[in-house]
Order: C-alpha cells, then structure tokens, then sequence
C-alpha cells in the first residue's frame, strides 16, 4: 500500500491527468475547485477513522472510490456497509497491496451500472430533497434519456401533459424538464467519450444529435465546458454538479437548494501541499 514516513495514508487523492496520487492532510484537507478529481478512502488504514469527516464533507462533485479492509481487519462488515451508506462512493475496491492511479482512473471513468439511480441517489446524498412523485420523474427522465429528444415523448411516456411535468419540477424548485433531459443526454455522451474511442461525431449522432457540433455547444451552454474537456476529466458527478451550477446561476434552480451542500467550482486546481504518493512495484500493473 502507498506509504508516506512509515504510515499508510488514509485519505489520497487523485486529478488530471492522473499520473500521481497525493496525500491529503487530515489536519487541513485540500478541496479540489474543479471537476475530475477523486479522493481514494483506505479502511486498511490504521488511521482510516481520522479521514471520515474528511470524506464525508468532500464537496459535492468530488468523485469518492472506498477500498475495503482485509479480511482480519477489526471493522465488522456492518460498520463497513454504514459507512459506505453514509459517504457514498462512486465505486469500492477490494483490500489488495494499493491502487495504481491508473486503476483508480479506471473506476471512476467506469459507466455506472444504472445511470438513473446514480443521479437520484447523488441528488439525494447532495442533500437535494425531491418526493417520491418527484424523484420517479427524475429517474425515469434519466431512464428515457438514451431514447427520446422531446419533452413531448418525455410527458407521454410519464403519463402526464407537459404543463402538469414542468409545474410539479418547479413547485419544488428544480430546473425545468426540458434541462433535466438535456443533462441526461450529456451525461450519457461524456461517459461513452471517457470509455471508448468514439469520435465525437459517432457519439453525439448515437443519442440523436444531428452532428457533434450540436452536442458541443449544447454542453457549452448547459454546462459551461466542451467534450474535449469532458473527455479528459473523468467521471460525471463533477459535471453534472456544474450543470447544477449553472441552473443555479439562471436562477431555474433555486438557490436555497443548490447550497444545501458546498459544491466544487470552476476556479482553477487545489495546492494539495502534501507529498507525491507511489504505490509499490506490485501495483503497478494491476
């Protein structure tokens, strides 16, 4: 496992383009300000109690990636499972000898393996509240997403007319329906360019877009970045969360929701202050 002066850290952290995990000083933890970035969480650390509140107050679009103790590790397999339930990683690795930034890098640009409960589950972790009604249309907005364009096939297919969708997302201070489905699209978009070696084009014709100049733009005006950047910082939250950002700043996502948790931005990267972290010969290939 990566150790810094004898010690296995128990919070590292890890961004574009990522090639080196650095240490997080549990004392005064950097926060990173712009999208990609992942904090890596060990629980075979002997100190992983002291990176908890750390990682559980990371902002919000901070990608988390939890590695799991060994098998005669003191915490009880329940303990383990709350904390998971409670800081809600994007994925967990199995105990073995430490990452690789590579096969951190791996998991984080991973597809999720439902997009829809994904977010709902983000939303919900963000503090973001939405009641029952109003997180089945959300979810099923993201589940409808790989195969319609308009909020006209978006409101029949809910069973709704689209007057009754766009008040029940505004009564609770959402953005409006057609933006929900146009993050969606994005979202499947920037996931398929992390993934695969598809052109831009090939990626935006296969959701319906005319071309991939269509796409570029509409993900410049939604969410203020290109899908060449999309591509080279890996994982969706960061990128849904300046989408959130934006709708914020429209004023289609009130504001009092938006703050229900500090939120990364788009103000350069963090001085992480803390040294290099190499993990051994033996990860290197995993």
């Amino acid at each position: 496992m990566p150790r810094i002066n004898g010690g296995l850290k128990p919070v590292l952290m890890l961004g574009p383009p990522y090639r080196h995990l650095k240490a997080v000083s549990l004392a005064d933890p950097a926060r990173p300000q712009e999208g990609g970035w992942v904090l890596t969480w060990n629980l075979g650390s002997e100190r992983w109690s002291d990176g908890e509140q750390v990682v559980a107050d990371r902002l919000a679009g901070t990608s988390l990636v939890i590695i799991l103790p060994d098998g005669n590790d003191r915490l009880s397999v329940l303990r383990v499972l709350r904390l998971i339930e409670r800081t809600r990683p994007q994925a967990v690795l199995p105990h073995h000898e430490g990452p690789s930034p590579r096969e951190i890098a791996s998991v984080i640009r991973r597809p999720p393996t439902s997009l829809a409960s994904s977010v709902t589950d983000y939303l919900e972790w963000r503090g973001i509240p939405l009641d029952p009604g109003t997180r089945n249309i959300v979810r099923r907005t993201l589940e409808l997403s790989d195969r319609i364009q308009t909020i006209s096939a978006l409101a029949r297919n809910l069973y709704m007319s689209r007057r009754a969708l766009g008040r029940r997302l505004l009564g609770q201070g959402l953005p409006v329906p057609s933006h929900w489905l146009q993050i969606a699209r994005i979202l499947r978009v920037a996931i398929k360019l992390q993934n695969s070696d598809a052109s831009l084009f090939s990626a935006a014709t296969s959701l319906g877009y005319p071309d991939g100049f269509s796409l570029s733009n509409q993900m410049k005006r939604l969410c203020g970045v290109r899908p060449l950047e999309a591509r080279r910082r890996l994982g969706w939250e960061w990128l849904f969360e300046t989408w959130l950002a934006r709708e914020a700043g429209r004023g289609t996502l009130a504001e009092s929701v938006f703050r229900a948790r500090p939120s990364i931005a788009a103000s350069g990267p963090p001085d992480l202050g803390g040294p290099e972290v190499r993990p051994p010969s033996s990860a290197a290939s995993l």
